[in-house]
């Protein structure tokens, strides 16, 4: 059988000279070549983190604490990249992380992220703070793989809309972000004073709701201002607690993940609240400076979680090597952030997919190189802790 990297590499290796002309290859250009492109503030908005950083580099890090030991003499001549997430099989152990307001890396904004996914079906997490609807990002999508990530606003009758709406819509899973009911401390941001949500962008979901509209003296096409400044307000719930939690989980009967947990104890009471997933998350260190890498706090989670309920994970994943040391320490699967949202600003739908070509190529050589013939062959024994 003939691996889909060989296709992608000779592919690339048979342009010879043309191939520098092509698009990126590594995460460094690929983040390099955004740079490049965008104003300084949409690419501080994505490239920063919070406070000094420390969180953001920690997530990357800590990749290189551990390494990889092969086996060799091992039949690779198959190899099968699939997982099985809530009754369904996706061909990868990856999904496209909810990244939202993104008009300010392309004018296409999510819908092209959506239909890159939707070409290599690879499932999209849709931002609830996406520039464009999540019944557009649905309809471009077709039947293929999505879930809706929910920004919990104060308001339960929005809640309760935008769960609806989702659901009517044809997305199988929702993720309720826990992470960020306050806004971090982001300093690239703050001294670019750029918050791209002041005008309107990323309220895609929010100008378009029934019960969002219903609260405004004015629609948003006409006072942009207030409509903001309402929106903004409903994310800022600092009072969400797990009988909030509870409410939503009332709400609907699709899978419900929970975003944002480095804790096991946190894990452990996810699961009495009803979850049916987990991702550990510190939302790319964009929140809290100093925290713990998600990569770190992985294993303690998934040992706390002990195979009751998938564990995901997300922040700092930038290459094969990476998701695959996930998947050792207990990931059932990974969420892909800035690799595509750099792709995105540079080359819209064809740099996502390229990003996501990538990925997989990567990922089935690493596993393959490994002496190992499918995901489901990953465990503790593949890596060794080196420090």
């Amino acid at each position: 059988m003939a691996f889909q990297s060989e296709e992608i590499q000779m592919k690339r290796y048979r342009c010879g000279d043309d191939a520098a002309k092509q698009l990126p290859v590594s995460y460094d250009e690929w983040r390099e070549r955004a740079k490049q492109i965008l104003a300084a503030s949409p690419f501080g908005y994505v490239h920063g983190a919070a406070g000094a950083g420390d969180t953001k580099r920690s997530n990357v890090d800590a990749f290189q604490n551990y390494r990889i030991r092969p086996r060799i003499c091992c039949d690779i001549s198959e190899c099968d990249l699939s997982v099985s997430l809530f009754g369904r099989q996706l061909p990868v152990p990856f999904l496209l992380a909810p990244i939202g307001v993104n008009t300010i890396l392309h004018p296409d904004g999510e819908t092209a992220p959506a239909l890159a996914s939707a070409n290599l079906g690879i499932p999209y997490i849709l931002s609830n703070v996406s520039s464009i609807s999540l019944e557009q990002v649905a309809e471009a999508m077709g039947d293929h793989t999505r879930w809706f990530q929910l920004y919990p606003p104060k308001n339960r009758e929005l809640t309760v809309s935008f769960l609806q709406r989702a659901e009517k819509a044809g997305y199988s899973a929702l993720v309720v972000t826990v992470d960020s009911t306050l806004l971090g401390w982001r300093e690239t941001d703050l001294q670019n004073a750029y918050l791209p949500f002041l005008t309107g962008q990323g309220m895609g979901n929010y100008f378009s709701d029934p019960v969002f509209r219903s609260q405004l003296k004015q629609p948003p096409e006409e006072n942009v201002e207030e409509a903001v400044k309402l929106a903004l307000d409903e994310g800022n719930n600092i009072c969400f607690t797990w009988k909030e939690f509870d409410f939503i989980r009332d709400q609907t009967r699709l899978p419900l993940l929970i975003k944002g947990i480095t804790h096991p104890d946190d894990a452990v009471m996810a699961m009495e609240h009803g979850v049916d997933g987990i991702i550990v998350s510190n939302h790319g260190g964009r929140q809290l400076d100093g925290a713990v890498a998600t990569l770190d706090a992985l294993p303690s989670v998934a040992e706390a979680v002990n195979g009751k309920i998938p564990v995901l994970m997300d922040s700092g994943i930038r290459r094969g090597a990476d998701i695959l040391k996930a998947i050792a320490l207990g990931a059932s699967a990974v969420l892909i952030g800035r690799p595509y949202a750099y792709a995105l600003a540079v080359a819209g739908k064809a740099g996502v997919e390229e990003v996501i070509r990538h990925l997989i190529a990567e990922t089935e050589l690493q596993l393959a190189i490994s002496g190992r013939k499918t995901i489901r062959d990953v465990d503790s024994s593949l890596i060794v802790k080196v420090r």
